[in-house]
């Protein structure tokens, strides 16, 4: 957007997505053929690490700074993303270990580096430390674009706090960004898949896993056809990341060079940080490959140190750790009071999600018809490392042109909290099976909402009920076998074993019940190959309003039912 005043042009205004994560960060814009593209620095980096270091008074950062994790660790800042807007005595630094350590300074904390040419080090904020990043992120937008970069949308756990949002508004206007919005991580991401193909957005729920570097977490998402999309439980996991798998390959790789040269190098600090190093890149290569090759020039006590490991041996070593990743997913699913039956996606992000073992065992915890978006189950699957900026990008060219206080309102939680259907709302036919319930109104559906449902009616007089359903799991065995008479040989009974294992395994399908009925309506004379259309408007006010007709038909049936009080969820 561009102005004119006093006949002179004014600078372009311009707004990109930042995906801000302790480990990484990721900016995107909408290019001019309006697609989502990820920026890269200018080392080409589009997974930038949100690290700075300093040497000799000159400041290096991402990759660079990275690199002086080995040589020059205590000038050399990461992992303090989490410490922005927090105190000393709230921060974790364990972290930090093998970089700048957090001290405190009047409650606050802040980094004591060598940042400026001279022998004094000096006490650097966290927040200046996040202006200084926030600055080196925007200089390589605009580079990038050609742009002058003015303002973006930034992606946040969904448990960050308003202090936290507030020391990241202001030191991102320390760097002269002004944050037009913050957007819940697990929004953005179905945001950056829902706006490949708009015409194919429907109504499902959706359990997007983010698996970062230093932490987890897990949401369950509603998604409306008409892109509206509501939160209904979130987990949090702040020890397990793409870390444990670090170590997991740090403690094998430590333990065959000890086997060789009588040293531990996770004893020496040095040493310890260049195999760090190198078991983050062993792991990022397994992703992609069966197997991959450590190799460390002078690893400890001057001994070079090379090995291979492949995937198989890779996955038998982090076998807890996965299973921590997938019982997260668990968690949430049960937190919002759901079952995986009732998951119609699962969207994993995050870097940590490239590790193809965590899309197989999230895959096989669900049913075949549940979709799993990862790089190791669909080719259809974008970058997880990129969905959150992704998705920040698509909602700043929506919402740059707006002014700041239309933003603020929009965005406020009488506005954005809203709602939500308990249990879903549907119809049952006479003629039909007894327990054939037919699904208008997905529960979970933020209100209002309006939704029409079009099915077949048997010939003659039907009553038509509208009912409040209640969703069961039903659980069946197969029937088991015949067992053949004579003897077997010990391949045949071994054959039999296999298949009283198989004939365990529980057939689990989603069904619905009626729990309460609402309103019926009857029709006579029907003709064969009838439709019946049912249309169910719930207000805001969560006052029902039910229309009944045959399919194309004038006028209809209708029924009103009252405004029930909410519950203190704002669920009815």
């Amino acid at each position: 957007m561009s102005n004119e005043s006093n006949g002179a042009g004014a600078p372009e205004h311009y707004a990109i997505g930042i995906s801000f994560g302790n480990s990484y960060s990721s900016i995107a814009h909408i290019s001019q053929e309006g697609k989502v593209e990820v920026i890269a620095n200018e080392e080409g980096d589009r997974q930038i690490p949100s690290i700075l270091s300093y040497v000799e008074g000159e400041e290096y950062h991402g990759t660079q700074a990275k690199a002086q994790l080995v040589r020059n660790s205590k000038n050399t800042i990461a992992f303090f993303k989490d410490y922005v807007g927090k105190s000393y005595d709230k921060i974790d630094p364990t972290p930090c270990q093998n970089s700048a350590h957090p001290t405190e300074k009047d409650g606050q904390v802040v980094f004591r580096v060598q940042d400026k040419e001279g022998d004094e080090p000096s006490n650097v904020s966290v927040s200046e430390i996040t202006t200084r990043h926030i600055r080196r992120l925007r200089n390589s937008a605009a580079d990038y674009t050609g742009k002058n970069i003015t303002s973006a949308v930034v992606t946040v756990p969904t448990d960050t706090s308003s202090e936290q949002k507030a020391a990241l508004s202001k030191a991102a206007k320390d760097a002269n960004i002004e944050i037009l919005q913050f957007i819940h991580e697990p929004i953005a991401t179905v945001l950056a898949y829902d706006t490949r193909i708009p015409e194919s957005v429907r109504d499902r729920v959706i359990v997007v896993a983010d698996f970062g570097g230093t932490r987890s977490d897990a949401a369950v998402v509603s998604c409306t056809g008409g892109g509206l999309y509501s939160i209904l439980a979130t987990t949090h996991d702040y020890d397990l990341g793409g870390k444990d798998l670090d170590q997991v390959l740090i403690d094998h790789f430590a333990k065959e060079f000890e086997k060789k040269h009588k040293s531990d190098p996770r004893k020496n600090d040095r040493s310890l940080a260049k195999l760090k190093l190198e078991s983050e890149a062993v792991k990022k290569a397994l992703s992609q490959s069966a197997q991959a090759t450590c190799s460390v020039e002078s690893l400890a006590d001057g001994a070079d140190f090379r090995s291979t490991v492949n995937r198989t041996r890779f996955q038998l070593l982090s076998v807890k750790a996965f299973q921590k990743f997938t019982r997260i997913i668990e968690e949430v699913i049960k937190k919002a009071d759901l079952d995986v039956l009732d998951i119609d996606e699962v969207i994993l992000s995050g870097g940590t999600s490239h590790v193809p073992k965590i899309a197989e065992n999230v895959q096989a915890l669900f049913p075949q018809t549940t979709k799993v978006l990862a790089p190791a189950t669909t080719t259809a699957s974008l970058n997880p490392s990129e969905l959150s900026a992704r998705g920040a990008a698509i909602q700043a060219s929506m919402i740059q042109e707006f002014d700041k206080e239309d933003i603020e309102q929009s965005t406020h939680e009488m506005v954005t909290v809203t709602p939500h259907t308990q249990n879903p709302i549907g119809v049952q036919v006479t003629g039909q099976a007894k327990d054939s319930f037919t699904v208008v109104i997905p529960a979970n559906t933020a209100v209002p909402a309006r939704k029409t449902k079009t099915i077949d009616a048997p010939e003659g007089d039907v009553l038509l009920q509208v009912s409040e359903g209640d969703r069961e799991i039903k659980v069946t065995k197969p029937e088991s076998k015949p067992k053949t008479n004579g003897t077997k040989d010990d391949e045949d009974e071994d054959d039999s074993d296999e298949d009283e294992d198989d004939e365990e395994d529980e057939i689990r399908e989603k069904v619905y019940k009626v729990k309460k009925q609402l309103a019926e309506f009857q029709f006579t004379g029907l003709k064969k190959g009838t439709k019946l259309e049912v249309t169910v408007n719930i207000d805001s006010d969560l006052g029902v309003q039910i229309t009944a007709r045959e399919n194309k038909g004038p006028g209809g049936i209708r029924g009103t039912l009252a405004a029930p009080k909410p519950t203190e969820n704002g669920s009815t």
